[in-house]
This record gives structure tokens, C-alpha cells and sequence, in this order.
């Protein structure tokens, strides 16, 4: 009886060592958040907030790694590659989703992905040096469109939605830039604070504090309507640019293939961090509403993404830099 036990025994365990991954019970170690950009920019600022919140619901922890590169296709790439248990997962734009395998061949597409959920959204801001010769947006339109190619404006790289924005605003102000591409917001508003270029289309994320301080100016928000954070700064549309509006939608994605029962559970994580009040208030003071969304609103606001990236292909808008 006694051996018959252990006989048992052992193959209880020996089956329970042999179940596959997506059988055991999840988070089965630690969740790395990946920021294809580098730290101080919009998505680093989303991630870091939200990773304690999820550590508490998830009970294990949540590591913000950045790999920065390419305009966010390194970061995506890392994590298309990664084994798909939803330990690994892609803070993304749609943008570095859609346009990028648009503008290069690139390591993943959008189906390379599976959606965890939206987790904010965020106001693009026209900002430029503090002290520099642009008072208003106005000013920087009227020499851009005298002065072709000469008004130098930093994004946060290829494919981007600030890179996309740019594109947008070319488009409608009917102006020419000179687009200049970084590896995140930050070192674009390193080098516009150092006065090394004029203007950067950045999120609202990013640019607050320098706004606040006075280092920065900001001329116009992007969105349909003025944003609480900055209740003084005329949008494009006042400045003329009719139909104009550019946000951006941040959230997570794991590996294509991913469990359904991890997806479950990272959404379920996502929206409890997104209603903890600290995370709330965090988010709101730094211009980026936390917003939760299922895992199919998320894809179905990344192939809408998608279709107005396709147009702008086909426009010859979007091409490698």
C-alpha cells in the first residue's frame, strides 16, 4: 500500500512538472513592461506609474525595461520574439505597431501581437524653447510656411505618433518642416531646450514639467478641444488648422498566442491599477488620463490606426528618414 502511495505520489508530481506553461497557474514569475523608447518619455512615465499597481494585483513583480531604437522597433521586436505566457509585455502607441513595418521591413506586425488593453490617453502639445523667438503659434506656422524646410521639428522617431502628427501637420498647415528623428521624447526636448532645434511634437507626458518650470513653451494642443492641464493654449483647430486633432492611445500587448487566461488576467490587473486613486491622480497631473478598455476595443483602436497609417502610405506621406 505504502509503495502504491508513492508510486503515486511521484507521478502526481511527475505530471504536474510536465503540464505546459499556459496550465500553470499565472503569473507563474516576474512581468517585465517593455518602453521601446528611452526613460522620461510618455510611455516610460505611463509604465512606471502604473507597474506598482499591477505588482499588487499580479503578486509578483513588475519590472519597466527600456530598449530604446529604431523608433520603438527594437523594444517591439524584443517582445514579438518573446515566449508567449504574458510575462513579456509591449507598452505601445499604435503607431510603432502600424506604421513602422510601413515605413521598413521590420522583425513584427500588428498580428504579431495579442492586445492586453488600453490604458491612456494623452494630448500632443506643439512646444518650443522658453525663451526662444516663437510667442505663439501663429508666429511658428506663418515662418514655416515663408521659410520651406528651414523651421527644424524634433519627434520621437520614426513611425511615432508624434512622427505621424508632424506628417499631419504638414499636411493641413500646408508648411514644410524639418523633421528631425530621436530615440524617445526626451533627448528631442534635451536638444530643443539647448536650443539645437526649434519646435518638438511631443505628448503632453513628457512636456508638462518643462512646461511648468518655463524651460518650455507650449503653442497649441492637438486635441479637438483645449486640455484642462493647459487651459490658456489655443488647439490647432483655433489656430485655423480645420479638422485637425492628434492624441495618443497607450497600452499593453504580449505575444501573439498568448493564453486567454493570462490576457484575463493582466486585463483584470490593468483596469484595477487604472482604478487605484493614486494611479488616477498620478496620471491626470502628468496630462495622461488613465482610460480602460477590453482587450477588443484595444485591437479595435489599433486597426483603425492601421487604416489611417495605409492611407498616408499610399499618399507617399511616410517613408524611412
Amino acid at each position: 500500500m505504502q509503495r502504491r502511495l508513492l508510486l503515486g505520489g511521484a507521478a502526481a508530481l511527475a505530471a504536474s512538472v510536465a503540464l505546459p506553461a499556459h496550465a500553470q497557474k499565472f503569473p507563474a514569475k516576474p512581468v517585465t513592461l517593455v518602453v521601446p523608447f528611452a526613460p522620461g518619455g510618455n510611455l516610460d512615465v505611463v509604465a512606471r506609474t502604473l507597474a506598482p499597481a499591477l505588482e499588487r494585483s499580479l503578486g509578483q513583480p513588475v519590472v519597466v525595461d527600456n530598449r530604446a531604437g529604431a523608433g520603438g522597433a527594437l523594444g517591439a521586436a524584443f517582445v514579438a520574439r518573446a515566449p508567449a505566457d504574458g510575462h513579456t509585455l509591449l507598452v505601445s502607441t499604435p503607431n510603432a505597431l502600424v506604421v513602422l513595418p510601413l515605413i521598413a521591413k521590420q522583425g513584427f506586425q500588428l498580428a504579431s501581437f495579442s492586445p492586453v488593453g488600453l490604458a491612456a490617453t494623452t494630448p500632443l502639445v506643439v512646444v518650443v524653447r522658453g525663451e526662444g523667438r516663437f510667442k505663439d503659434i501663429g508666429a511658428l506656422l506663418a515662418e514655416a510656411r515663408a521659410k520651406p524646410g528651414q523651421v527644424s521639428a524634433g519627434h520621437a522617431g520614426p513611425g511615432t505618433t508624434n512622427h505621424v502628427a508632424l506628417l499631419q501637420l504638414e499636411q493641413v498647415g500646408k508648411l514644410s518642416l524639418n523633421a528631425v528623428p530621436y530615440k524617445g521624447s526626451a533627448p528631442a526636448l534635451t536638444d530643443l531646450i539647448g536650443g539645437q532645434i526649434d519646435m518638438v511634437v511631443d505628448q503632453l507626458t513628457s512636456s508638462a514639467a518643462h512646461i511648468r518650470s518655463g524651460s518650455l513653451r507650449a503653442l497649441a494642443v492637438m486635441s479637438r478641444e483645449r486640455d484642462p492641464a493647459l487651459p490658456g493654449i489655443p488647439t490647432l483647430r483655433e489656430a485655423g488648422l480645420a479638422n485637425f486633432e492628434a492624441t495618443t492611445a497607450t497600452g499593453l500587448l504580449a505575444p501573439a498566442g498568448t493564453p486567454p487566461d493570462a490576457i484575463r488576467a493582466l486585463n483584470d490587473a490593468l483596469r484595477k491599477a487604472l482604478d487605484d486613486e493614486a494611479v488616477k491622480g498620478r496620471l491626470i497631473s502628468v496630462g495622461s488620463p488613465g482610460r480602460a478598455s477590453s482587450p477588443q476595443e484595444w485591437l479595435d483602436t489599433l486597426k483603425r490606426e492601421d487604416a489611417n497609417a495605409q492611407l498616408l502610405a499610399k499618399a507617399g506621406k511616410l517613408k524611412s528618414e
